[in-house]
């Protein structure tokens, strides 16, 4: 996968854009908010010797993960711990620039959940789930937009995500203008903080703010889910077919490259309790498409 299709998933998941070098103001402050002093033990040993999970973690990052372990990652963590009989211990750090150089690269922490497959800077294990981009729109206006060459899409207002400091745009909001779609795009930030929450986006078009929304697979669903206005979901395709934009992933978990004992160990695990992790992306409403290899 190339560096520049990757940044995306930050802030709707894994989100990437934290995986990028430097740090921002919002991790410098929270660095120190660890569960269970992860860094005390040998690198590769953890999940060997002490029978800990030690699991790199975003302390507010709804519906992937939070500090309570409430999210879709934290569950399957258990699950992959359960299975290895081992325990979960986090360290936490919020999904910024930096999260992989202070956590999994500093030995702080032995897996990252919900990384792209291929992602170059971790080795990833063979995926668990496949998700893409859909359009988010409200049931009872019956717009039913299924792609993005709808010429309605010119006059509607549109919601996109944007990403991290620098406020990079999804990959949704870059194929919106090979389109001819640009005067009427409002972006939301994907990043949790005082003022802006990654459900942003679905309550605009929930509460008649935008007509529709471009948004991660399971950003949409689980808080469409959660919408008291009932709420339409259409996929957008693998890719865009004016720009050729990436727009489906699949999803993984990371280690260090030097972890490959770990890494064939998670592989046995996902592939063991495969219905067990469907299922609970089933109750976190993430909607999932076919994993292409």
């Amino acid at each position: 996968m190339q560096y520049s299709q990757q940044r995306w998933l930050c802030g709707a998941s894994l989100v990437l854009a934290a995986f990028l070098a430097g740090t921002s103001a919002r991790a410098q402050g929270d660095s120190a908010k660890k569960s269970g002093q992860a860094g005390d033990f040998p690198i590769t040993q953890a999940w060997k010797d002490f029978k800990m999970l030690r699991v790199c973690g975003d302390p507010e990052n709804m519906p992937f993960s939070d500090r309570q372990a409430q999210g879709f990652e934290n569950k399957i963590a258990d699950v992959i711990a359960s299975a290895l009989g081992d325990s979960v211990v986090y360290t936490w750090w919020p999904h910024r620039r930096g999260f992989v150089r202070n956590t999994l690269s500093a030995s702080e922490c032995d897996v990252v959940m919900g990384v792209p497959a291929g992602y170059d800077p971790v080795l990833t294990t063979n995926p668990y789930y496949r998700s893409t981009y859909y359009i988010v729109t409200r049931t009872d206006r019956h717009l039913n937009i299924t792609s993005l060459d709808d010429p309605r899409l010119k006059t509607l207002k549109i919601g996109v995500g944007l990403i991290g400091d620098d406020y990079t745009n999804t990959p949704p909001a870059q194929a919106l203008g090979s389109h001819g779609v640009t005067k009427n795009v409002r972006g939301f930030s994907l990043f949790y903080d005082e003022d802006t929450h990654p459900q942003d986006i679905v309550q605009a078009v929930a509460n008649g703010t935008i007509d529709v929304a471009l948004v991660w697979g399971p950003v949409a669903g689980y808080f469409a889910k959660q919408s008291s206005v009932p709420l339409s979901l259409s996929a957008l395709p693998d890719s865009d077919s004016a720009s050729g934009v990436l727009f489906a992933y699949n999803v993984a978990i990371g280690v260090r490259h030097s972890d490959r004992d770990l890494k064939a160990t998670l592989d046995s695990v996902l592939t063991q309790k495969r219905d067990t992790i469907q299922g609970i992306l089933r109750s976190y409403n993430v909607p999932t498409v076919e994993v292409k290899h």
